[in-house]
């Protein structure tokens, strides 16, 4: 099995260290270039083409906004996790617009910087639950009275669904449920389907709206 290939950027080196400190003795996880600012991150990124760049967004020089744009357009394959101390949707809401496919707070990596890696890696989206709400705002024309319910859902799609909000692969779900990926597959399928919800920013939205994300930290 081919490890996670990723980078890492920060300007403080304390940061720096401790995110190495967290990942580096991971078996499945390569770290393959670092970077202190935010034009040695793009040369690093570009050099090595990592599976996931690990970014701050406060970054001399060039930022980790303009890093994360730039690699989005460059170099699509590399998947973006925003690790950064800023909470306000000023900051989130452009940074996934600008191809992050995570958004994790410092004060949470020592918990969830593992997690947030392998959901990404996984084709996934990793929301920190403290800016949830932020970063997936309620869609254009939607009423704001209407209640979201697990009614229309069995325990097991619902189960399901819920995981996948969290951030959790199909293989983690499976491994979690004691079920095949398969299963896994059909129970969301089923879920998506009854609720109407299209893409994981759907299922995101939706968890948030129901405490799924919020709950996390204290069920994991």
């Amino acid at each position: 099995m081919c490890p996670i290939r990723i980078t890492l950027t920060d300007d403080h080196p304390l940061v720096l260290a401790g995110m190495k400190a967290l990942l580096q003795d991971v078996e499945d996880i390569e770290i393959v270039g670092e970077a202190t600012d935010g034009q040695t991150a793009l040369d690093v990124i570009r050099q090595t083409t990592p599976d996931i760049a690990i970014l701050d967004i406060s970054l001399p020089g060039i930022s980790g906004l303009e890093v994360a744009r730039t690699v989005a357009t460059q170099l699509p394959q590399v998947r973006l996790l925003a690790l950064t101390v800023h909470e306000d949707h000023a900051y989130v809401q452009p940074m996934l617009q600008a191809g992050a496919r995570g958004y994790l707070l410092k004060r949470s990596a020592a918990d969830e910087l593992e997690r947030a890696v392998r959901a990404i890696a996984g084709g996934g989206l990793y929301l920190d639950p403290a800016i949830a709400e932020k970063a997936i705002p309620s869609p254009t024309g939607a009423h704001p009275s209407a209640e979201p319910t697990t009614s229309e859902l069995t325990p097991r799609e619902s189960e399901v669904l819920r995981f996948i909000a969290q951030g959790f692969s199909n293989k983690e779900i499976a491994g979690q449920l004691n079920i095949s990926i398969k299963t896994v597959e059909t129970y969301k399928a089923r879920a998506v389907e009854k609720l109407g919800l299209f893409t994981r920013a759907d299922i995101v939205r939706y968890g948030v709206a129901l405490g799924w994300l919020s709950r996390q930290a204290k069920e994991l």
